[in-house]
Protein backbone atom coordinates (compact mmCIF):
# COMPACT_ATOMS: atom_id res chain seq x y z
CA UNK A 1 0.00 0.00 0.00
CA UNK A 2 2.84 2.34 0.98
CA UNK A 3 4.70 1.50 -2.26
CA UNK A 4 1.55 2.26 -4.30
CA UNK A 5 1.21 5.64 -2.59
CA UNK A 6 4.84 6.50 -3.31
CA UNK A 7 4.36 5.45 -6.94
CA UNK A 8 1.35 7.75 -7.32
CA UNK A 9 3.23 10.67 -5.72
CA UNK A 10 6.21 10.07 -7.99
CA UNK A 11 3.95 9.98 -11.05
CA UNK A 12 2.20 13.19 -9.99
CA UNK A 13 5.53 14.94 -9.39
CA UNK A 14 6.79 13.77 -12.76
CA UNK A 15 3.70 15.11 -14.53
CA UNK A 16 3.99 18.46 -12.72
CA UNK A 17 7.64 18.77 -13.66
CA UNK A 18 6.78 18.01 -17.30
CA UNK A 19 4.04 20.66 -17.31
CA UNK A 20 6.36 23.21 -15.67
CA UNK A 21 9.00 22.36 -18.22
CA UNK A 22 6.56 22.87 -21.09
CA UNK A 23 5.48 26.23 -19.66
CA UNK A 24 9.09 27.30 -19.21
CA UNK A 25 9.89 26.21 -22.77
CA UNK A 26 6.87 28.08 -24.14
CA UNK A 27 7.87 31.21 -22.21
CA UNK A 28 11.41 30.98 -23.56
CA UNK A 29 10.14 30.59 -27.13
CA UNK A 30 7.79 33.55 -26.66
CA UNK A 31 10.62 35.76 -25.41
CA UNK A 32 12.89 34.79 -28.30
CA UNK A 33 10.38 35.16 -31.12
CA UNK A 34 10.47 38.01 -33.64
CA UNK A 35 10.05 41.36 -31.86
CA UNK A 36 6.92 43.43 -32.27
CA UNK A 37 7.40 46.82 -33.95
CA UNK A 38 5.44 50.02 -33.26
CA UNK A 39 5.78 53.25 -35.23
CA UNK A 40 4.47 56.30 -33.36
CA UNK A 41 4.18 59.66 -35.09
CA UNK A 42 2.90 63.02 -33.90
CA UNK A 43 1.55 65.55 -36.39
CA UNK A 44 3.20 69.02 -36.51
CA UNK A 45 5.06 68.46 -33.23
CA UNK A 46 7.86 70.99 -32.96
CA UNK A 47 11.37 70.11 -31.79
CA UNK A 48 10.86 72.38 -28.79
CA UNK A 49 7.44 71.12 -27.72
CA UNK A 50 8.53 68.07 -25.71
CA UNK A 51 10.17 67.80 -22.32
CA UNK A 52 13.03 65.60 -23.51
CA UNK A 53 14.23 68.40 -25.80
CA UNK A 54 14.35 70.94 -23.00
CA UNK A 55 10.83 72.37 -22.75
CA UNK A 56 10.31 72.82 -19.00
CA UNK A 57 6.63 73.84 -19.21
CA UNK A 58 5.24 70.92 -21.21
CA UNK A 59 4.15 67.78 -19.34
CA UNK A 60 5.40 64.75 -21.30
CA UNK A 61 6.61 62.26 -18.67
CA UNK A 62 6.11 59.17 -20.82
CA UNK A 63 8.05 60.49 -23.80
CA UNK A 64 10.69 61.80 -21.42
CA UNK A 65 10.88 58.33 -19.88
CA UNK A 66 11.36 56.77 -23.31
CA UNK A 67 14.24 59.18 -23.92
CA UNK A 68 15.93 58.11 -20.68
CA UNK A 69 15.38 54.40 -21.29
CA UNK A 70 16.10 54.38 -25.00
CA UNK A 71 17.82 56.43 -27.70
CA UNK A 72 17.26 60.14 -28.33
CA UNK A 73 18.17 61.60 -31.72
CA UNK A 74 19.11 65.29 -31.72
CA UNK A 75 19.82 65.45 -35.45
CA UNK A 76 16.81 63.71 -36.97
CA UNK A 77 15.13 65.04 -40.14
CA UNK A 78 11.71 64.64 -41.66
CA UNK A 79 11.87 63.87 -45.38
CA UNK A 80 9.81 66.99 -46.06
CA UNK A 81 8.54 69.98 -44.08
CA UNK A 82 4.95 68.74 -44.28
CA UNK A 83 2.92 65.62 -43.66
CA UNK A 84 2.08 63.45 -46.69
CA UNK A 85 5.60 63.29 -48.19
CA UNK A 86 7.18 62.41 -44.85
CA UNK A 87 4.65 59.65 -44.20
CA UNK A 88 5.48 58.08 -47.56
CA UNK A 89 9.18 58.14 -46.68
CA UNK A 90 8.60 56.36 -43.37
CA UNK A 91 6.87 53.35 -44.92
CA UNK A 92 9.13 52.95 -47.96
CA UNK A 93 12.61 54.17 -47.04
CA UNK A 94 12.41 56.29 -50.18
CA UNK A 95 12.09 59.97 -50.94
CA UNK A 96 8.48 61.04 -51.56
CA UNK A 97 9.76 62.63 -54.77
CA UNK A 98 10.37 59.12 -56.13
CA UNK A 99 6.66 58.47 -55.60
CA UNK A 100 5.21 61.72 -56.92
CA UNK A 101 4.11 62.93 -53.48
CA UNK A 102 5.33 66.52 -53.51
CA UNK A 103 3.05 68.00 -50.86
CA UNK A 104 -0.05 67.35 -48.77
CA UNK A 105 -3.20 66.23 -50.63
CA UNK A 106 -1.21 65.64 -53.82
CA UNK A 107 -1.01 62.16 -55.29
CA UNK A 108 -1.04 59.06 -53.14
CA UNK A 109 1.34 56.21 -52.42
CA UNK A 110 1.66 53.96 -55.44
CA UNK A 111 0.65 50.30 -54.97
CA UNK A 112 3.98 49.20 -56.47
CA UNK A 113 5.92 50.75 -53.58
CA UNK A 114 7.19 48.13 -51.14
CA UNK A 115 6.25 49.09 -47.58
CA UNK A 116 7.29 47.97 -44.12
CA UNK A 117 3.89 46.33 -43.40
CA UNK A 118 4.00 44.41 -46.69
CA UNK A 119 7.49 43.10 -46.00
CA UNK A 120 6.72 42.17 -42.37
CA UNK A 121 3.38 40.61 -43.28
CA UNK A 122 5.28 38.20 -45.51
CA UNK A 123 7.30 37.19 -42.44
CA UNK A 124 4.24 36.30 -40.37
CA UNK A 125 3.54 39.66 -38.74
CA UNK A 126 0.00 40.91 -38.10
CA UNK A 127 -0.22 44.47 -39.39
CA UNK A 128 -2.42 47.33 -38.22
CA UNK A 129 -2.76 51.04 -38.95
CA UNK A 130 -4.38 53.56 -36.59
CA UNK A 131 -4.81 57.32 -36.98
CA UNK A 132 -4.05 59.83 -39.72
CA UNK A 133 -3.18 58.22 -43.06
CA UNK A 134 -2.83 61.18 -45.46
CA UNK A 135 -1.32 59.11 -48.26
CA UNK A 136 -4.41 59.07 -50.46
CA UNK A 137 -8.19 58.87 -50.21
CA UNK A 138 -9.66 56.14 -48.05
CA UNK A 139 -13.28 56.37 -49.27
CA UNK A 140 -13.52 54.76 -52.74
CA UNK A 141 -16.60 56.65 -53.87
CA UNK A 142 -15.57 60.08 -52.62
CA UNK A 143 -13.71 61.63 -55.53
CA UNK A 144 -11.83 64.82 -54.70
CA UNK A 145 -10.03 67.49 -56.69
CA UNK A 146 -6.54 66.46 -55.53
CA UNK A 147 -5.06 63.07 -54.73
CA UNK A 148 -6.00 59.49 -55.59
CA UNK A 149 -7.66 56.54 -53.85
CA UNK A 150 -4.85 54.72 -52.05
CA UNK A 151 -5.98 53.47 -48.61
CA UNK A 152 -3.76 51.72 -46.05
CA UNK A 153 -5.19 48.29 -46.94
CA UNK A 154 -3.59 48.71 -50.39
CA UNK A 155 -0.20 48.80 -48.70
CA UNK A 156 0.01 45.80 -46.40
CA UNK A 157 -2.23 46.71 -43.48
CA UNK A 158 -4.71 44.03 -42.43
CA UNK A 159 -6.56 45.98 -39.75
CA UNK A 160 -7.18 49.72 -40.02
CA UNK A 161 -8.77 52.62 -38.18
CA UNK A 162 -7.98 55.70 -40.19
CA UNK A 163 -8.87 59.17 -41.34
CA UNK A 164 -7.73 60.59 -44.65
CA UNK A 165 -6.28 63.71 -43.03
CA UNK A 166 -6.68 66.06 -40.05
CA UNK A 167 -9.50 66.13 -37.50
CA UNK A 168 -9.91 68.12 -34.27
CA UNK A 169 -7.76 66.66 -31.49
CA UNK A 170 -10.76 66.73 -29.11
CA UNK A 171 -14.22 65.53 -30.24
CA UNK A 172 -13.05 64.75 -33.80
CA UNK A 173 -16.59 64.77 -35.24
CA UNK A 174 -17.28 68.36 -34.12
CA UNK A 175 -16.05 71.76 -35.23
CA UNK A 176 -14.34 73.56 -32.31
CA UNK A 177 -16.16 76.75 -31.33
CA UNK A 178 -13.13 78.92 -32.19
CA UNK A 179 -12.28 77.21 -35.49
CA UNK A 180 -13.24 78.84 -38.81
CA UNK A 181 -10.80 77.03 -41.13
CA UNK A 182 -11.03 73.86 -43.22
CA UNK A 183 -13.66 71.35 -42.15
CA UNK A 184 -15.74 73.82 -40.14
CA UNK A 185 -19.53 73.61 -40.42
CA UNK A 186 -22.13 76.14 -39.25
CA UNK A 187 -24.14 73.45 -37.45
CA UNK A 188 -21.13 72.47 -35.32
CA UNK A 189 -20.43 69.18 -37.08
CA UNK A 190 -17.05 68.39 -38.62
CA UNK A 191 -17.05 68.63 -42.41
CA UNK A 192 -13.57 67.24 -42.94
CA UNK A 193 -12.15 63.74 -42.67
CA UNK A 194 -14.06 60.93 -41.00
CA UNK A 195 -12.88 57.71 -39.36
CA UNK A 196 -13.17 54.42 -41.22
CA UNK A 197 -12.56 51.10 -39.47
CA UNK A 198 -11.58 48.42 -41.95
CA UNK A 199 -13.18 50.53 -44.67
CA UNK A 200 -16.49 51.15 -42.87
CA UNK A 201 -17.46 54.57 -41.43
CA UNK A 202 -17.32 54.67 -37.61
CA UNK A 203 -20.05 56.14 -35.42
CA UNK A 204 -19.22 54.83 -31.92
CA UNK A 205 -16.58 55.93 -29.38
CA UNK A 206 -15.62 59.18 -31.11
CA UNK A 207 -16.00 61.58 -28.18
CA UNK A 208 -13.24 63.20 -26.16
CA UNK A 209 -9.51 63.01 -26.73
CA UNK A 210 -8.58 61.87 -30.22
CA UNK A 211 -5.34 60.21 -29.12
CA UNK A 212 -7.34 58.07 -26.70
CA UNK A 213 -9.82 57.22 -29.45
CA UNK A 214 -6.95 56.00 -31.63
CA UNK A 215 -5.34 53.97 -28.85
CA UNK A 216 -8.72 52.39 -28.04
CA UNK A 217 -8.49 50.68 -31.45
CA UNK A 218 -4.76 49.95 -31.49
CA UNK A 219 -4.64 48.04 -28.20
CA UNK A 220 -7.33 45.45 -29.12
CA UNK A 221 -5.39 44.77 -32.34
CA UNK A 222 -2.30 44.01 -30.27
CA UNK A 223 -4.31 41.89 -27.84
CA UNK A 224 -5.46 39.65 -30.68
CA UNK A 225 -1.90 39.18 -31.88
CA UNK A 226 -0.73 38.37 -28.37
CA UNK A 227 -3.54 35.85 -27.91
CA UNK A 228 -2.42 34.06 -31.09
CA UNK A 229 1.26 34.38 -30.14
CA UNK A 230 1.96 36.23 -33.39
CA UNK A 231 4.31 39.23 -33.74
CA UNK A 232 2.66 42.49 -34.73
CA UNK A 233 3.56 45.66 -36.60
CA UNK A 234 1.43 48.61 -35.48
CA UNK A 235 1.55 52.06 -37.03
CA UNK A 236 -0.03 54.68 -34.74
CA UNK A 237 -0.07 58.12 -36.29
CA UNK A 238 -1.69 60.67 -33.99
CA UNK A 239 -3.41 63.82 -35.24
CA UNK A 240 -1.94 65.76 -32.33
CA UNK A 241 -0.98 68.59 -32.36
CA UNK A 242 -2.13 69.46 -35.91
CA UNK A 243 -4.75 72.21 -36.09
CA UNK A 244 -7.49 72.44 -35.08
CA UNK A 245 -5.66 71.58 -31.88
CA UNK A 246 -8.05 71.28 -28.95
CA UNK A 247 -7.52 70.00 -25.42
CA UNK A 248 -10.27 68.73 -23.12
CA UNK A 249 -11.05 70.40 -19.76
CA UNK A 250 -8.86 68.00 -17.78
CA UNK A 251 -5.83 68.86 -19.90
CA UNK A 252 -6.50 72.60 -20.12
CA UNK A 253 -6.51 72.62 -16.33
CA UNK A 254 -2.90 71.39 -16.29
CA UNK A 255 -1.71 74.71 -17.76
CA UNK A 256 -3.65 77.45 -15.95
CA UNK A 257 -0.90 80.07 -16.24
CA UNK A 258 -0.40 79.82 -20.01
CA UNK A 259 -2.26 81.71 -22.77
CA UNK A 260 -5.32 79.82 -24.01
CA UNK A 261 -3.74 78.88 -27.35
CA UNK A 262 -0.79 77.27 -25.61
CA UNK A 263 -3.12 75.60 -23.10
CA UNK A 264 -4.77 73.81 -26.01
CA UNK A 265 -1.48 72.90 -27.72
CA UNK A 266 0.26 71.68 -24.59
CA UNK A 267 -2.88 70.03 -23.26
CA UNK A 268 -3.33 68.01 -26.46
CA UNK A 269 0.35 66.98 -26.42
CA UNK A 270 0.05 65.87 -22.79
CA UNK A 271 -3.08 63.88 -23.67
CA UNK A 272 -1.11 62.14 -26.44
CA UNK A 273 1.71 61.49 -23.98
CA UNK A 274 -0.79 59.86 -21.60
CA UNK A 275 -1.79 57.44 -24.35
CA UNK A 276 1.84 56.59 -25.04
CA UNK A 277 2.11 55.83 -21.33
CA UNK A 278 -1.00 53.69 -21.60
CA UNK A 279 0.59 51.79 -24.48
CA UNK A 280 3.77 51.13 -22.55
CA UNK A 281 1.80 49.96 -19.49
CA UNK A 282 -0.11 47.56 -21.76
CA UNK A 283 3.11 46.11 -23.17
CA UNK A 284 4.51 45.67 -19.67
CA UNK A 285 1.32 44.06 -18.31
CA UNK A 286 1.43 41.54 -21.16
CA UNK A 287 5.11 40.75 -20.60
CA UNK A 288 6.13 41.87 -24.10
CA UNK A 289 7.78 45.19 -23.28
CA UNK A 290 11.27 43.75 -23.75
CA UNK A 291 10.24 42.18 -27.05
CA UNK A 292 8.74 45.30 -28.60
CA UNK A 293 10.56 47.99 -30.60
CA UNK A 294 9.07 51.50 -30.48
CA UNK A 295 10.02 54.42 -32.72
CA UNK A 296 8.63 57.92 -32.16
CA UNK A 297 8.91 61.05 -34.29
CA UNK A 298 6.98 63.94 -35.86
CA UNK A 299 6.14 64.35 -39.54
CA UNK A 300 7.56 67.89 -39.73
CA UNK A 301 8.17 71.02 -37.70
CA UNK A 302 5.52 73.02 -35.84
CA UNK A 303 2.54 74.72 -37.48
CA UNK A 304 3.26 77.96 -39.34
CA UNK A 305 0.50 79.96 -37.65
CA UNK A 306 1.06 78.58 -34.15
CA UNK A 307 4.79 79.22 -34.37
CA UNK A 308 4.34 82.79 -35.57
CA UNK A 309 1.96 83.40 -32.64
CA UNK A 310 4.53 82.09 -30.17
CA UNK A 311 2.37 79.09 -29.27
CA UNK A 312 4.41 76.26 -30.84
CA UNK A 313 8.19 76.00 -30.93
CA UNK A 314 10.98 74.60 -33.09
CA UNK A 315 13.31 75.01 -30.12
CA UNK A 316 16.66 76.57 -31.06
CA UNK A 317 15.99 76.31 -34.79
CA UNK A 318 14.77 78.84 -37.34
CA UNK A 319 11.53 78.30 -39.25
CA UNK A 320 8.56 75.97 -39.11
CA UNK A 321 6.37 73.70 -41.19
CA UNK A 322 6.40 74.44 -44.95
CA UNK A 323 9.97 75.81 -44.79
CA UNK A 324 13.34 74.20 -45.45
CA UNK A 325 14.95 75.86 -42.45
CA UNK A 326 15.99 73.46 -39.69
CA UNK A 327 12.80 74.27 -37.79
CA UNK A 328 10.71 72.84 -40.60
CA UNK A 329 12.76 69.66 -41.00
CA UNK A 330 14.46 68.76 -37.72
CA UNK A 331 12.02 66.91 -35.47
CA UNK A 332 11.85 65.08 -32.11
CA UNK A 333 12.85 61.42 -32.41
CA UNK A 334 13.21 58.44 -30.07
CA UNK A 335 13.88 54.70 -30.35
CA UNK A 336 13.29 52.16 -27.60
CA UNK A 337 13.89 48.43 -27.33
CA UNK A 338 14.62 47.52 -23.71
CA UNK A 339 17.74 45.37 -23.18
CA UNK A 340 18.72 45.81 -26.84
CA UNK A 341 19.04 49.47 -27.84
CA UNK A 342 21.60 51.52 -25.95
CA UNK A 343 19.87 52.83 -22.81
CA UNK A 344 20.04 56.60 -22.35
CA UNK A 345 22.00 57.17 -25.55
CA UNK A 346 21.84 60.70 -26.97
CA UNK A 347 23.15 60.71 -30.53
CA UNK A 348 23.76 63.52 -33.00
CA UNK A 349 24.08 61.05 -35.87
CA UNK A 350 22.34 62.61 -38.87
CA UNK A 351 19.27 60.53 -39.53
CA UNK A 352 15.94 60.77 -41.27
CA UNK A 353 12.49 59.29 -41.67
CA UNK A 354 13.77 57.47 -44.79
CA UNK A 355 15.96 55.43 -42.43
CA UNK A 356 13.07 53.60 -40.72
CA UNK A 357 12.58 50.86 -43.32
CA UNK A 358 16.26 49.87 -43.69
CA UNK A 359 16.73 50.07 -39.90
CA UNK A 360 13.76 47.83 -39.10
CA UNK A 361 14.74 45.30 -41.75
CA UNK A 362 18.33 45.27 -40.48
CA UNK A 363 17.27 44.77 -36.86
CA UNK A 364 15.03 41.89 -37.96
CA UNK A 365 17.79 40.39 -40.13
CA UNK A 366 15.80 40.99 -43.30
CA UNK A 367 17.16 42.37 -46.55
CA UNK A 368 15.48 45.06 -48.68
CA UNK A 369 15.08 44.55 -52.39
CA UNK A 370 18.27 45.47 -54.22
CA UNK A 371 16.29 46.30 -57.36
CA UNK A 372 14.65 49.40 -55.88
CA UNK A 373 16.88 52.28 -54.75
CA UNK A 374 16.47 53.40 -51.14
CA UNK A 375 17.33 56.84 -49.79
CA UNK A 376 17.65 55.69 -46.19
CA UNK A 377 20.37 53.84 -44.31
CA UNK A 378 20.21 51.44 -41.38
CA UNK A 379 20.64 53.02 -37.96
CA UNK A 380 21.13 49.64 -36.25
CA UNK A 381 24.76 50.16 -35.32
CA UNK A 382 24.00 53.65 -34.00
CA UNK A 383 21.13 52.64 -31.75
CA UNK A 384 23.09 49.64 -30.55
CA UNK A 385 25.69 52.07 -29.25
CA UNK A 386 28.25 52.77 -31.99
CA UNK A 387 29.20 56.43 -31.50
CA UNK A 388 32.02 56.39 -34.04
CA UNK A 389 30.10 56.01 -37.31
CA UNK A 390 29.24 58.97 -39.50
CA UNK A 391 26.57 59.14 -42.17
CA UNK A 392 27.97 58.75 -45.68
CA UNK A 393 24.69 59.17 -47.59
CA UNK A 394 23.48 62.79 -47.78
CA UNK A 395 19.94 63.67 -46.71
CA UNK A 396 17.91 65.37 -49.44
CA UNK A 397 14.37 66.71 -49.24
CA UNK A 398 11.97 68.90 -51.13
CA UNK A 399 8.56 70.53 -51.16
CA UNK A 400 6.79 71.47 -54.38
CA UNK A 401 3.45 73.09 -55.18
CA UNK A 402 2.00 75.04 -58.08
CA UNK A 403 0.57 77.40 -55.46
CA UNK A 404 2.90 80.41 -55.31
CA UNK A 405 5.37 78.46 -57.51
CA UNK A 406 6.74 76.66 -54.46
CA UNK A 407 9.82 74.61 -55.37
CA UNK A 408 12.02 74.23 -52.28
CA UNK A 409 14.94 71.90 -51.55
CA UNK A 410 17.47 71.04 -48.88
CA UNK A 411 20.61 68.90 -49.18
CA UNK A 412 22.51 67.98 -46.03
CA UNK A 413 25.97 66.41 -46.17
CA UNK A 414 27.79 66.29 -42.87
CA UNK A 415 28.23 69.69 -41.29
CA UNK A 416 27.02 71.59 -44.36
CA UNK A 417 23.54 72.19 -45.71
CA UNK A 418 22.32 73.94 -48.82
CA UNK A 419 18.68 74.95 -49.09
CA UNK A 420 16.12 77.18 -50.69
CA UNK A 421 14.29 77.90 -47.43
CA UNK A 422 11.19 79.78 -48.64
CA UNK A 423 9.67 80.79 -52.00
CA UNK A 424 11.72 83.48 -53.73
CA UNK A 425 14.96 82.65 -51.91
CA UNK A 426 18.24 81.84 -53.61
CA UNK A 427 20.17 78.68 -52.74
CA UNK A 428 21.91 79.23 -49.40
CA UNK A 429 24.76 77.43 -47.65
CA UNK A 430 25.05 76.90 -43.89
CA UNK A 431 27.46 75.24 -41.49
CA UNK A 432 24.78 73.58 -39.36
CA UNK A 433 27.32 72.01 -37.02
CA UNK A 434 28.66 75.37 -35.83
CA UNK A 435 25.63 77.45 -36.79
CA UNK A 436 22.50 75.30 -36.21
CA UNK A 437 20.40 78.46 -36.06
CA UNK A 438 21.31 79.16 -39.72
CA UNK A 439 22.28 82.77 -39.04
CA UNK A 440 25.10 83.12 -41.60
CA UNK A 441 24.73 82.27 -45.29
CA UNK A 442 28.15 81.05 -46.53
CA UNK A 443 27.21 80.88 -50.23
CA UNK A 444 29.44 83.82 -51.24
CA UNK A 445 32.32 82.73 -48.97
CA UNK A 446 32.43 79.11 -50.16
CA UNK A 447 31.32 79.14 -53.82
CA UNK A 448 33.13 75.90 -54.72
CA UNK A 449 31.47 74.00 -51.86
CA UNK A 450 28.11 75.46 -52.86
CA UNK A 451 28.65 74.35 -56.47
CA UNK A 452 29.70 70.84 -55.39
CA UNK A 453 26.65 70.40 -53.14
CA UNK A 454 24.30 71.75 -55.80
CA UNK A 455 25.68 69.14 -58.20
CA UNK A 456 25.03 66.46 -55.56
CA UNK A 457 21.45 67.64 -55.17
CA UNK A 458 20.89 67.63 -58.94
CA UNK A 459 22.16 64.04 -59.16
CA UNK A 460 19.70 62.98 -56.47
CA UNK A 461 16.85 64.86 -58.15
CA UNK A 462 17.58 63.04 -61.42
CA UNK A 463 17.44 59.70 -59.61
CA UNK A 464 14.12 60.74 -58.06
CA UNK A 465 12.77 61.64 -61.51
CA UNK A 466 13.69 58.28 -62.99
CA UNK A 467 11.96 56.43 -60.15
CA UNK A 468 8.89 58.63 -60.42
CA UNK A 469 8.59 58.05 -64.15
CA UNK A 470 8.64 54.27 -63.87
CA UNK A 471 12.23 53.03 -63.77
CA UNK A 472 11.71 51.12 -60.51
CA UNK A 473 8.33 49.58 -61.27
CA UNK A 474 7.21 46.47 -63.11
CA UNK A 475 4.46 47.05 -65.66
Amino acid sequence: MKNLLFSKLALLLSVNLMVMGCHAQKKAVSQNKAPNVILLMADDLGFGDVGFNGNEKIITPNLDGMAKEGVKFTNFYAAAPLCSPTRASVLTGRSPYRQGIFAAHTGGMRPAEKTIPELLKNKGYKTGFFGKWHLGWIEPNKVESRGVYSPPWFHGYEETFATKSAVPTWDPTKTPSFWKGFGSEDDGSWGGSIYLENGVPVTENLEGDDSRIIMDRAIPFMEKSIAKDEPFFATIWFHTPHEPVVAGPEYLAKYPDLPIGQQHLYGAITAMDDQIGRLRAFLKANNIEDNTIIFFTSDNGPSDGLTKKGIASAGPFKGHKHEMWEGGLRVPSLALWPKHFNKGLVTDYQSSTVDYLPTILDVLDMSPSKKIPLDGVSLKSVIMGDNTSQRTVPIASGFQRLYKDIDLYAFIDGQYKICIPTPGDEMMLFDIKNDPGETKNLASEKPELLKKMEAGLEKVKESWRLSREGKDYQW
